[in-house]
């Protein structure tokens, strides 16, 4: 019998995603102050006219054709492009969507990984056959997150975690590129080695210096010579250059106290339909990450914000634990009540907490008592 391990699909294939949001800090503050849609945003410390002395943070796609970039001195970016919308970092606002967007990414995951602030590894469910259900489970994934954040990202399909993370820088931003394992070479040959993660500017210019400027000169180049230049990174070079990278997706394994999703309307809106209908979709997005993490809950929680930036939560908590999405939409809509007609909102959320994992034993008093209702015609 063959043993699958959990980079592998039922064909055998290891399949794996990277997903990288586009100018994360930069489309959050776009997405908050819509005014601010293509126009050139720097996030980072005060310009101070030029005499700033802190670092961008990110900018946008618009900034970054004056030459902006991240970690580059204020200073400097304001000189490029004096007229660009320059914002202060607010890192609990970053931090609370990147929990959703990672919240969201979960719920498509058999395997997760999160990698920074705003990028993260997963490996999807062995029922994926092949790389083109992949790049479905990619679409989804990214029309999920732009639905429920209003912010964009690009992601990577490839065989293994490294041909996955340059995928995903290959056709930012809103971008999705998949490759296959008899393309690897085709796809990182002509890359220049900078593209490769871990070859930093330093180990790029010795490089250049050999003559080697292309990952497939990389690839061709005697691998004792590397050695001898830097050591064991000079083996590790030469795998990566032919697209070799036996790294795992390792589990998330933070204790989760809650799971939630919100969502930002494009308009302010208190058309009640729109409301319920936002607020059913987070509701099934929580109850597809309660599935998959296997969790019952006791609490829902209703979070709204209204138009004035003003925040509420209200929540209620069972008698029983359970995983019935029915319980979190009718509690969500029970709370929601005392709302409606105030003034428009502006987000709303899901969230459940008082988690607790489903044994095996519930599972089979749950299915018995499903079965039970059936054949008894719905009567306990």
């Amino acid at each position: 019998m063959l043993a699958l391990n959990h980079h592998t699909n039922c064909t055998g294939k290891r399949i794996v995603l990277h997903v990288d949001m586009d100018s994360f800090f930069a489309s959050v503050e776009i997405r908050e102050k819509p005014k601010l849609k293509g126009l050139p945003v720097v996030v980072g410390s005060d310009p101070k006219g030029g005499k700033g002395r802190g670092v961008v943070s990110t900018c946008s796609y618009e900034a970054r054709k004056y030459g902006i970039h991240s970690a580059m001195p204020i200073s400097q970016a304001y000189k490029l492009c004096p007229d660009a919308a320059f914002v202060p970092v607010n890192m609990k606002l970053y931090a609370q969507v990147s929990a959703n967007v990672m919240e969201i990414m979960k719920g498509f995951a058999e395997k997760f990984q999160q990698y920074s602030v705003d990028e993260a590894f997963l490996v999807p469910g062995l029922e994926i056959r092949n790389f083109e259900e992949a790049a479905i489970i990619a679409l989804r994934l990214k029309d999920a997150i732009k639905r429920q954040e209003r912010i964009t990202c690009s992601v990577g399909v490839g065989p293994n975690k490294l041909i996955a993370k340059v995928a995903s820088k290959f056709n930012k931003p809103n971008g999705l590129t998949v490759v296959r394992p008899e393309d690897v070479q085709e796809f990182l040959y002509p890359l220049d080695v900078s593209k490769i993660p871990g070859i930093g500017e330093k180990t790029t210019n010795i490089l250049k210096l050999m003559g080697i400027t292309k990952v497939e000169e990389l690839a061709n180049c005697d691998v004792q010579i590397l050695s001898e230049k830097f050591g064991k990174i000079g083996l590790w070079m030469k795998q990566v250059a032919y697209g070799l990278d036996f790294s795992e997706v390792k589990e998330w394994e933070e204790a989760v106290k809650s799971i939630s999703r919100s969502g930002t309307f494009e308009e302010d809106t208190n058309d009640p339909v729109k409301i319920a209908g936002s607020l059913e979709m987070l509701a099934e997005s929580v109850h597809r990450a309660l599935l998959r993490h296997s969790f019952l809950f006791k609490t829902v929680t209703l979070k709204v914000r209204f138009e004035d930036f003003s925040t509420y939560t209200r929540s209620k908590t069972t008698s029983v634990w359970t995983s019935d999405i029915f319980v979190i939409k009718r509690i969500v809509m029970q709370l929601l009540s005392e709302f409606i007609g105030r003034q428009k909102l502006r987000l709303v959320g899901v969230g459940v907490s008082n988690l607790r994992e489903r044994d095996e034993r519930q599972t089979l008093i749950t299915d018995f008592i499903k079965v039970h209702i059936k054949k008894n015609d719905g009567r306990v």
